[in-house]
């Protein structure tokens, strides 16, 4: 039997009204060494609490030998993770039961046709047993526009780029 983790103190209400962004987490992920001449990450990603330590490979497709995770693995597992904690958080208020939910993050790498260089695409398939489409849908929607992740894909995220000295 597994033990029942505690559900964090988080809600979909519009309960902060604070004048700028507040983090209620923030981690750091460092990749170093590899070859990137080739414009693509390589080398070993590392978190700073050590949980995350791994080998960053170039996949097949792109010229590598595939046998290592890549940004866009990661990116995936990280965005799907996101919306399926964020629709069971709003199917738990619809009094729905998101134990089945499965998410299905699909990234693919490519170039922009406006200007040659890379965009990333992301189509997410929701698995919901049991549940209807016309159950699911304003769900899926209300997710769609409270996941961090969706939200930076619509938006933009801030972002700053410093050299360290």
């Amino acid at each position: 039997m597994t033990e029942q983790i505690p559900l964090p103190n988080l809600s979909t209400e519009k309960d902060f009204d604070g004048e700028s962004f507040s983090a209620i987490y923030t981690t750091t992920v460092t990749v170093s060494g590899g070859v990137a001449a080739h414009g693509r990450a390589s080398g070993r990603a590392q978190s700073s609490d050590g949980v995350l330590d791994l080998d960053l490979r170039m996949p097949a497709e792109l010229g590598g030998d595939g046998h290592g995770t890549n940004p866009e693995q990661l990116f995936a597992a990280g965005f799907a993770a996101c919306f399926h904690g964020t629709l069971s958080l709003v199917a738990r208020q619809a009094a729905l039961d998101p134990a089945a939910i499965s998410v299905e993050a699909t990234v693919a790498f490519g170039r922009d046709p406006e200007d040659g260089g890379y965009l990333l695409r992301i189509d997410l398939v929701v698995k919901w047993p049991g549940v209807t489409p016309e159950e699911a849908t304003p769900l899926l929607e209300k997710a769609d526009s409270l996941c961090p992740y969706t939200r930076m894909a619509w938006r933009g995220t801030p972002t700053t780029i410093a050299l360290a000295s």
